[in-house]
């Protein structure tokens, strides 16, 4: 039984095929086949059950991919604490963001980064939430941005900062000149929102709850759109279909740069989100999560409420 197998075995828990598991592992396939066969000899044992089109894991093969992973962290670790004896600011961070924060926040981060920290080069991963939280227990990243709330992982949390939302409206309509918006108006117009499996998108809803309803029923399908991304959204509210909430660090610096379209803010209580750092509690490179968190509080967020005296939680 070697550590490569192990690896092997993890990665077609993950994908579900083998020839994706082969891609990831960055060997051939029947390279990959073979050795999970013979570690299956060894064990005795079928890890999984080979159909034509998706493998599946046995329920004994569930309990051996789980304990192989954590064989697999273990081993990791050792590399970690050996680096960590050195300089734990040494060697790559591998951190992941998601889609609604990341390009908006690492034009600020990465140069504050380089510049403060350039022996730790960022390896950046951008991602949904649920898959950012599964890449952090697999031990794939180190540490993740993302917005509250997470599912109970047993993840360690830092929060970094609270990010108020605005509404952007095409520049013809007839909100675009009030100064703010109350969020209960929100119904009354077509909403246009990310995609299932953002958490921004329960965000807004959590905004204006009556677009679930809308967006469900047969009879108010036209009350809201969906989008792959913001900046996908902003172009379609410029174009009039709709208009739609977004988080105001996606707000460009320079108006003039959208002429199509008018940022309005929310009225008390402005609606927001809570951004964090979140990694597992075994990470022993807690100095570099340390210094990542420094660094967001240091690059200079326009319009946000930095949080740096906040304390380490657990979810």
């Amino acid at each position: 039984m070697t550590l490569t197998e192990l690896k092997y075995i993890v990665a077609v828990a993950r994908e579900r095929h083998f020839g994706r598991a082969a891609e990831a592992c960055f060997v051939s396939q029947p390279t990959l086949s073979v050795a999970i066969r013979k570690l299956e000899d060894e064990l005795g044992v079928a890890i999984f059950e080979r159909g034509s089109s998706e493998v599946g894991v046995t329920a004994l093969g569930e309990r051996i991919v789980a304990q192989a992973q954590k064989v697999l962290e273990e081993s990791a670790y050792l590399k970690e604490i050996a680096l960590q004896g050195h300089d734990p600011l040494s060697g790559p961070l591998r951190v992941g963001v998601i889609h609604t924060i990341g390009p908006y926040l690492l034009p600020y981060l990465v140069p504050r980064h380089i510049a403060s920290i350039p022996q730790m080069p960022l390896l950046l991963q951008e991602n949904f939430t649920v898959r950012l939280v599964e890449l952090l227990r697999q031990g794939e990243i180190d540490c993740a941005i993302m917005a509250l709330p997470l599912p109970e992982t047993g993840l360690m949390t830092r929060p970094l900062y609270d990010e108020p939302f605005v509404v952007a409206v095409p520049v013809n309509h007839p909100w675009a000149s009030l100064e703010a918006i109350d969020a209960n108006d929100l119904k009354q117009e077509t909403m246009l929102l990310l995609g299932h499996g953002h958490c921004f998108r329960d965000q807004v809803l959590g905004v204006c709850p009556e677009m679930s309803r809308f967006s469900a029923a047969a009879d108010g399908i036209q009350r809201s759109f969906e989008g792959s991304s913001l900046e996908t959204i902003r172009h379609m509210v410029a174009s009039g279909i709709g208009i739609t909430v977004l988080p105001i660090t996606s707000v460009p610096k320079d108006a003039s740069s959208t002429p199509l379209l008018r940022y309005i803010p929310f009225r008390s209580p402005v609606p927001d989100r809570r951004v964090v750092l979140a990694w597992r509690r075994s990470f022993p490179r807690q100095a570099a999560v340390d210094a990542l968190a420094h660094t967001v509080y240091e690059c200079g967020m326009p319009n946000v409420k930095m949080l740096e005296e906040s304390e380490i939680e657990q979810v």
